[in-house]
């Protein structure tokens, strides 16, 4: 069986084949069944934006940096800001 530690890196690999728009649907459908037959489905955002186990403190502040950031693009400060006002 496999160390906590091993468990937590094979679901953060996952995690990353479903964010990679480079990786094919079967591999990411392969990714969604192996999460969850750990038992930890993805932390993604779902169709509203929102995602689930984030503390929303550092959601915010995260919000908040990217509309005060020089390098983020004026769209973006704008949905940055949009989502932060809907908090």
């Amino acid at each position: 069986m496999s160390s906590i530690e091993d468990q937590s890196n094979q679901a953060r690999g996952f995690k990353s084949t479903l964010s990679n728009p480079k990786v094919s649907e079967e591999a990411k459908e392969n990714a969604r069944a192996q999460l969850d037959a750990m038992g930890g489905g993805p932390s993604i955002p779902d169709e509203s934006g929102e995602t689930k186990d984030k503390n929303p403190g550092n959601v915010a502040g995260g919000l908040k940096a990217a509309t005060n950031n020089p390098q983020v693009s004026e769209e973006g400060k704008k949905a940055a800001q949009k989502k932060l006002d809907n908090m």
